[in-house]
């Protein structure tokens, strides 16, 4: 199965080179680089429903979106770059039929979307829809967009804003090429949180987002009939005492069985673990476990489920987890030193 990698390239005082391809062995869990294809701070990934294509961020302050096809052992060859009419782009995800492209962009706030062609390139932004407002913290004067993620039914498209304290939601008009905004248009997370990245359930009754600013996570049910995020509760995720300066959270993942939810803490340089109670989304805590490097950007959950792939920013490796049944984590040995690793990506096989 090949694994991609998205790094930070010296554009942005990485370390990388573009993406790496891996291959992993399912039973050991091992990573073993296969290639390379140079580009400039290709920091987030994501594939066509297809798997025909991979499309990655181009984290600039004049961004862009590239598109590559998938070969033979998972090699990529470029196709198209576009401009996202906005800076520092760092998330994006196709629609459900593989004919739309949405990046978000970090600088201005707003999400941007693009037509893709059947041969996988991409045409120009076909839509730009622009965040207002901004929020009571200083990385919120304000909006900044930072993740855009469709919900269990594929008929909606919700984008988290840092720089407002909303999770902005959106509907696909197809024939217009462009989103238009859900009835509600929004969720709301408490002041302060800045929302980075969401994930959903499995069961698509409940959504966790890890506030950036304020080392939260929380829970909200959702209505997958109309749209509607719900807040439940939230909690740090840090330990009791451990908070201090530059520390943000990155990522957050849900286990695929549904039974856990993990989140990295940059700057404490850990993985906070949590607990899914199934009957009402709430979350208890189990812990923390380092992460193996500095500055935990993002990780991912191998399709089986049985393994944790941390992704070390600034400590220029991918720390590899075991998840025990109780959702877990132990640190296995496993290390693949790879520079300024900020995206995990699962091929098939």
């Amino acid at each position: 199965m090949p694994v991609y990698v998205g790094t930070y390239t010296r554009e942005y005082n990485g370390r990388g080179e573009g993406i790496y391809t891996f291959r992993r062995d399912a039973s050991s869990g091992d990573l073993q680089q296969t290639s390379v294809v140079e580009a400039v701070n290709p920091s987030f990934l994501c594939f066509d429903p297809s798997r025909r294509f991979l499309f990655a961020t181009v984290e600039l302050k004049e961004g862009a979106v590239s598109s590559y096809a998938i070969g033979e052992g998972g090699k990529l060859t470029h196709l198209s770059t576009q401009s996202t009419q906005g800076g520092d782009p760092c998330h994006l995800c196709t629609d459900p039929t593989g004919r739309f492209l949405f990046v978000a962009n970090h600088e201005e706030g707003s999400v941007a979307t693009f037509p893709i062609r059947a041969d996988g390139k991409l045409e120009p932004t076909s839509d730009r829809r622009q965040h207002e407002g901004s929020g009571p913290g200083p990385t919120q004067k304000g909006p900044h967009a930072h993740c855009v993620t469709l919900d269990p039914s594929q008929q909606r498209v919700l984008v988290n804003d840092k720089g407002i304290d909303k999770v902005m939601i959106y509907r696909l008009d197809a024939a217009g090429r462009r989103l238009v905004p859900n009835d509600p248009p929004h969720g709301s997370l408490h002041a302060g949180a800045a929302p980075r990245h969401l994930s959903f359930h499995p069961n698509g009754r409940y959504a966790y987002v890890n506030g950036e600013a304020d080392m939260t996570i929380t829970a909200f049910a959702y209505d997958g009939a109309t749209g509607t995020l719900t807040e439940l509760h939230y909690l740090s995720t840090l330990p009791a005492g451990a908070g201090g300066e530059r520390q943000s959270t990155a990522q957050i993942v849900v286990h695929p069985s549904g039974k856990s939810v993990y989140v990295s803490n940059r700057g404490h340089d850990s993985i906070a673990m949590f607990s899914i109670d199934q009957a009402t989304g709430r979350l208890s805590a189990l812990g923390h476990v380092g992460s193996g490097g500095r500055t935990p950007r993002n990780f991912n959950i191998d399709p089986e489920g049985k393994r944790l792939y941390a992704a070390n920013q600034n400590g220029d490796k991918i720390t590899t987890f075991a998840i025990g049944a109780d959702g877990r984590l132990t640190e296995t040995g496993q290390v693949t030193a790879v520079g300024s690793p900020v995206c995990v990506l699962f091929g098939g096989d």
